[in-house]
């Protein structure tokens, strides 16, 4: 198990502010989420691994269709391949999302892209090397990856096994409620996930900290109101997102690695998963704050107050 280095002194700070109208308070939230589509849906990942060169391989090529959404995936595509052909990253060339060249992946969705990419490129490069070690120049293979079977709700026992595989979630956090206009600041949240095996421990820590300020935001701001079946919050003027200054003041990821049995490297899916926590965190420092608790989200200034008894 590794733990991110800095000090969790959270629980250390004071919780009573100068300004009596200030309160501060702590919650604590924990959550798990699934990975893969689940209930029996149908699940594969297909990648194709070219190896060329003569003596040695010169080059690799893996050809998978999973689209990167801005979470680095082709990034962990590369490094997976040349940790499972044992070459250098320079020598790894990822030609992905071009639908005339490579396999269906799957979508990007269900937290579920490092998990099936790898366990695919991992075969597909298991099986390029065994062409190569038989003379095979260039040496090319395609493997399809089915992760354990689910399958949905009995419905007379309500049983099942939904999903092949979890990823777990615990957040702290502190905030400040000003009880004269409902405003709520979150001052700090730690974030500890457990991600099986960290591929690329930059982009997991960036995955953190854009999940917290999207849950954030999710907690106090964004605020969907319909009527008559019309959006009555269609501009960013009437739903409100966070900006860099509505984030939490501090946000500590935690890197935390009990490897999943059957990921690739022990890789657990991770996109989704630190957001969970985050609101019902918040409702819970809230609630150490005030001692009311809110039962309704987004904690806008108006729902905080009514809650008060201020209005």
């Amino acid at each position: 198990m590794r733990r991110s280095a800095r000090r969790l002194d959270v629980l250390d700070r004071p919780l009573n502010s100068d300004a009596a109208h200030l309160r501060r308070g702590i919650g604590v939230a924990a959550a798990f989420k699934n990975v893969g589509f689940s209930f029996g849906a149908p699940e594969q990942s297909t990648a194709i691994v070219a190896l060329e060169g003569g003596a040695e391989i010169e080059k690799a090529i893996v050809y998978h269709a999973g689209a990167d959404c801005g979470q680095g995936a082709h990034s962990a595509f590369a490094q997976m391949a040349a940790a499972a052909l044992q070459l250098p990253l320079e020598k790894v060339l990822v030609i992905a999302s071009d639908t005339a060249v490579t396999g269906n992946s799957g979508s990007t969705s269900a937290s579920r892209m490092t998990f099936m990419a790898g366990n695919s490129i991992k075969g597909a490069a298991a099986a390029a090397l065994e062409k190569w070690d038989a003379e095979e120049r260039p040496a090319i293979a395609t493997y399809q990856y089915r992760p354990p079977r689910t399958t949905p709700y009995d419905p007379q026992t309500g049983k099942s096994e939904p999903n092949f595989a979890y990823g777990y979630v615990a957040q702290v956090a502190t905030v400040e409620v000003d009880t004269e206009t409902g405003l709520i600041r979150i001052l700090d949240i730690v974030s500890a996930n457990d991600v099986g095996q960290s591929i690329n421990p930059q982009q997991v820590v960036g995955q953190i900290e854009g999940a917290v300020v999207q849950g954030a935001g999710y907690a106090v701001l964004e605020n969907f109101v319909q009527k008559g079946g019309y959006v009555q919050t269609q501009h960013l003027s009437t739903y409100l997102i966070p900006t860099v200054l509505d984030v939490p003041d501090e946000i500590r990821p935690v890197v935390i690695e009990y490897p999943d049995p059957i990921g690739p490297w022990g890789a657990r899916g991770m996109g989704e998963m630190p957001l969970l926590p985050v609101a019902p965190a918040v409702i819970a420092a809230v609630h150490d704050a005030t001692g009311v608790w809110f039962h309704e989200f987004p904690l806008t200034p108006e729902r905080v107050l009514r809650g008060l008894g201020k209005i």
